[in-house]
């Protein structure tokens, strides 16, 4: 057992299997006291059961930690302050919050229904809001506290027929930039990680076979060796005192790599003094802005 987090308390979301179960058991492995939440539901989102939380609990315990297990859901209001409560109640404070829980309902944009659209909003983007507000309420008085996020390359177009979940996971990487501005003053940082890892969520048959009719077996095989357990270290130290001057910031991290993300930044710009006409811009965005711009993903030949 380390010490790297003795005396702290953590909540991990989502902490029943994959990346959380990872994170959940590093940070109590260098002495963090850990709330393991989930709702043990299937990847889409159906279902509950006790068991997963339960499951890494005594996994904790066994190595030496303590924690205790929550099956609330992120996604509503009232189960994201019963997972902040649970800390308070089985160990009286809070110092570290990582929101992990997700799920999938992929489908091409055209294809896709709002309930698909709006249960992944609810998990992901409302998941992370909810557990951050109440966190953020004990934050502000104690004047201190970490918040690290789980956001996803989806949203950077590295992914297909995940319109709502890139959408979703992008907006968490928002969500960090704000929450990072207005808690700094109190001590708090809130950093964002988006993660490369084969768990249930990646490597289910159906995500298997769309990979393989896309042609992108050798990407498959790549996640398939990205072990969800190498995530957590980078979680560990973003949830230490070591990592006080780190805030809004987001990380890739996998099995063998940690990347920091540059924060966006205007290219270029046209200037005038007053607005531009329709005319004016037909003529100066194709050799100005648009220059050497290039369609990521050209139209295909129908087939």
């Amino acid at each position: 057992m380390g010490a790297q987090l003795k005396g702290k308390v953590a909540i991990v979301t989502g902490a029943g299997r994959g990346i959380g179960r990872g994170e959940a058991l590093a940070l109590a492995a260098e002495g963090a006291k850990v709330v393991v939440n989930d709702l043990g539901g299937g990847p889409d989102g159906a279902g509950a059961s006790k068991s997963p939380a339960d499951e890494v609990v005594a996994e904790i315990k066994k190595m030496g930690g303590e924690a205790v297990a929550n099956s609330d859901s992120v996604a509503t209001a009232q189960g994201s302050e019963n997972i902040v409560k649970a800390a308070i109640d089985a160990f009286g404070r809070l110092d570290i919050l990582v929101n992990n829980a997700g799920i999938l309902r992929d489908k091409m944009v055209f294809n896709m229904t709002e309930e698909e659209w709006d249960i992944v909003m609810k998990v992901h983007l409302y998941g992370h809001f909810f557990t951050t507000r109440n966190a953020c309420v004990l934050f502000r008085q104690q004047r201190s506290g970490r918040i690290i996020n789980t956001s996803s390359t989806a949203g950077l177009g590295e992914t297909f027929g995940q319109a709502n979940y890139g959408a979703a996971k992008e907006g968490i990487i928002g969500l960090t930039r704000q929450v990072a501005k207005d808690m700094g003053r109190y001590g708090v940082t809130c950093n964002a990680i988006r993660p490369g890892a084969g768990t249930r969520l990646t490597l289910s048959d159906e995500l298997k076979q769309a990979w393989e009719r896309a042609g992108m077996s050798d990407d498959l095989k790549r996640i398939e060796q990205m072990r969800p357990e190498d995530v957590a270290p980078l979680v560990v130290w973003l949830a230490s005192d070591d990592a006080a001057n780190v805030n809004g910031r987001t990380f890739y991290v996998c099995t063998g790599k940690i990347a920091l993300y540059s924060e966006p930044v205007q290219e270029k710009a046209l200037v005038k003094v007053g607005g531009w006409t329709v005319d004016e811009l037909f003529n100066s965005m194709p050799a100005t802005l648009a220059a050497e711009l290039v369609n990521p993903s050209a139209p295909q030949p129908s087939t």
